[in-house]
């Protein structure tokens, strides 16, 4: 039994240092990329980010995508009072980009290809206004591409009504809570995986298939 023991301490033990080594690596992937010059950033509102995260993370070019929350009025909020709707959040994914690779401009056409822009406040099943269509600029140039792109796709008729993403400029992004990232990843096996998030991550595939990372 002694060694029994000694032998369940020791499995213990390394599943430890295992998960504190991966902690860890994470934090040094995070830095490097913040700390990286070369990068840019976007900030999307486009429905739930379980989705949305599981779409971007896949493109050339993009180096981190965190979910979280921007376009509100309080401070450090908590997915349960983002999901009232009275601290005027948006679920958003902050994205990590190389316009090297990938321009801001391939980026917007994922997101308006991806979701439904003229829908207010509402993706699918998604009521609330924390689901809300937002594109969070982060310089003039990102502004002016995002209402380039909404006036040339309403005057060709891309859409059947007209898109009310809102265009506003950045202020805040605060992540969400640690279940909330790589959620897909985590829980390919769950049934709103599978039944909501799987059907737009093919079709999102075949269309992008050529800007997806390689395996």
């Amino acid at each position: 039994m002694k060694q029994l023991g000694i032998f369940i301490l020791g499995l213990v033990t390394m599943s430890c240092t295992t998960q504190a080594q991966k902690q860890q690596e994470k934090s040094i992937k995070k830095e490097i990329v913040m700390n990286n010059d070369n990068l840019e950033f976007a900030t999307f509102g486009n429905g739930c980010f379980w989705c949305t995260e599981a779409i971007f993370e896949q493109l050339e070019g993009v180096h981190k995508v965190e979910s979280g929350y921007s376009g509100g009025h309080v401070k450090n909020p908590g997915y349960k009072a983002v999901t009232t709707g009275r601290t005027g959040h948006a679920e958003v994914i902050h994205i990590a980009f190389d316009p090297k690779v990938i321009s801001f401009n391939e980026l917007l056409d994922v997101f308006f290809n991806t979701h439904n822009p003229t829908t207010l406040n509402r993706q699918g099943a998604d009521v609330g206004t924390q689901y809300r269509s937002a594109v969070f600029y982060h310089n003039d140039a990102q502004r002016d591409a995002t209402n380039n792109m909404i006036n040339a796709l309403d005057e060709s008729g891309a859409f059947e009504d007209k898109i009310v993403t809102e265009v506003t400029e950045f202020d805040k992004f605060y992540v969400a809570e640690n279940y909330h990232q790589n959620y897909y990843e985590n829980n390919s096996t769950q049934g709103y995986c599978q039944v909501v998030i799987n059907p737009k991550l093919e079709k999102f595939q075949k269309m992008y298939k050529e800007k997806l990372k390689k395996q």
